[in-house]
């Protein structure tokens, strides 16, 4: 993840862990734009570390854009330099402010895959979702989304989920999906804010005690119930159109197949965070002076990716589960979460545990029955849409219908004696 200009922003999101990382580069404050020198470099370095053919690149902020489309020409030019023949994806996030017909034509041509930051509905979106004068910013959004969508850019959302929208998921999702999303991440918003009055950082890093529960961030169980309330729509009337990624990280786990979410991996370590000036760090959320694993204008990214504090970094992960974590039934598909989260005590007393535990168990245990139903009809060579035919079935069974007709699973036995059971 390559964020060239480092925690610049053209708006002032209320709950961004990013932007007061600029404390952490005062010197760069008038210089914040990475260097021709440095984006070589990592093009070049970035190539060369893929072990597959297939090389993706995923630029972030801040806010990109502001580099300018000059920036990312000559990221396009780079890469054809340094690529020899390769195929070279290129993801780039964004809040749509700055997007005009000259950017849409640019990623359409490039085949970018633009992820939009977008929370819902006006009212929610703009609730922390600002200007630096407070305005709010839905409707460029919107706007810019209609010259993706005119364009023919593929997008996907990224829709943080806090206070300010938990409690209306059905609107939020519906929403969505309105406006054309097909592939939705939702993201639950956890900061916390040091009480020390000598922090250097207001929001702090994973491990720190002297810091308490932001305002805004999202209790742990309503995350969950968000998540169910989308998922008894989804999979009743979506499986095989949406994607949401929750969803799919659920789906691959229930079926023993490799996660698609370093969040729920079983070990991290390997999502670094590039800055600006070539500062190389193990996690975008860890972006401390102590995860910096170096700098690549002094050592490639390949040997920092295979040194031995990204391997540690990595493996703690999963040494550092609490006990409550090792015995969870759900710990296949769960992992014990983002150690970004882990500092919470667990309901059987011990300290690092992830404060979204509740939330995740409360949703594993929801959609149980549906996921060993999906992994079934997968096993059995059905495609996962199946599932909406066998759940009408059922519903049509409980409201007096034939329960001696056969399975919609194609299993050939009677409804009753199948899925009906």
């Amino acid at each position: 993840m390559a964020k060239p200009g480092g925690s610049v922003c053209n708006i002032d999101c209320g709950y961004c862990f990013y932007l007061e990382k600029e404390a952490l580069y005062p010197e760069r404050w008038d210089n914040w734009r990475m260097s021709p020198e440095t984006l070589e470099l990592f093009i070049a370095q970035h190539i060369a570390a893929q072990e597959g053919e297939q090389v993706l690149f995923a630029w972030q902020g801040g806010e990109p854009t502001l580099m300018g489309l000059p920036f990312f020409r000559q990221v396009v030019a780079l890469c054809k330099k340094y690529g020899e023949g390769r195929p070279i994806q290129h993801a780039l996030q964004t809040n749509g402010v700055v997007l005009n017909p000259e950017w849409a034509a640019f990623f359409a041509e490039h085949q970018f895959l633009i992820g939009l930051s977008i929370d819902g509905p006006q009212p929610f979106h703009d609730t922390y979702r600002v200007t630096r004068s407070g305005a709010g910013t839905h409707h460029k959004v919107m706007a810019a989304l209609d010259l993706l969508k005119a364009h023919q850019v593929a997008f996907n959302t990224l829709t943080v989920v806090g206070k300010h929208n938990a409690a209306h998921a059905k609107e939020v999702y519906e929403f969505l999906l309105a406006i054309g999303s097909r592939h939705i991440q939702f993201i639950p918003l956890v900061e916390r804010i040091a009480t020390a009055d000598s922090a250097e950082l207001q929001l702090v890093l994973p491990g720190e005690s002297a810091a308490t529960l932001a305002p805004w961030s999202l209790p742990s169980w309503q995350y969950g119930e968000f998540l169910n309330q989308i998922f008894d729509i989804w999979v009743r009337r979506d499986v095989g159109r949406i994607s949401v990624q929750m969803f799919d990280v659920a789906l691959s786990a229930w079926c023993l197949q490799p996660p698609v979410l370093c969040v729920h991996s079983e070990t991290c370590g390997h999502a670094f965070a590039l800055e600006a000036n070539g500062d190389l760090y193990n996690c975008d959320h860890f972006v401390y002076p102590q995860y910096l694993l170096g700098n690549i204008h002094q050592q490639d990214i390949k040997t920092l990716n295979n040194s031995l504090p990204a391997y540690q970094f990595g493996q703690a992960k999963s040494r550092t589960l609490t006990p409550d974590c090792r015995r969870c039934e759900f710990r296949f598909v769960c992992h014990g979460g983002c150690p970004k989260h882990r500092f919470a005590v667990s309901p059987s007393g011990h300290p690092g545990h992830n404060y979204l535990c509740a939330g995740y168990q409360h949703f594993f245990q929801h959609i149980r029955r549906e996921m060993n139903l999906m992994r079934d009809l997968l096993s059995s060579g059905y495609e996962e849409q199946t599932i909406m035919s066998v759940l009408a079935q059922e519903s049509r069974v409980r409201s007096g219908q034939n329960r001696n007709a056969l399975c919609p699973c194609g299993s050939g036995k009677k409804h009753k004696k199948c899925c009906g059971k």
